[in-house]
């Protein structure tokens, strides 16, 4: 298991986990927020294997 120290907003910690998705690159952690647990499961499965410009611009097409 890797642990980075960062501060992640309070607003950010509040919300259910099952609501949050994270991608992460060797510079850049990306936390998506969804209204339902299904939104964020179809989300992981419809973008399997997308680069992360692919990845937000299908999040904001569809959920944001």
């Amino acid at each position: 298991m890797y642990c980075l120290k960062v501060d992640i907003p309070e607003d950010i910690c509040k919300i259910d986990d099952e609501l949050k998705a994270i991608y992460h690159s060797s510079d850049t952690v990306c936390i998506w927020v969804f209204k339902t647990r299904d939104d964020r499961n179809n989300f992981m499965d419809e973008t399997k294997g997308m680069i992360k410009a692919d990845r937000e611009n299908h999040y904001y097409m569809n959920y944001a």
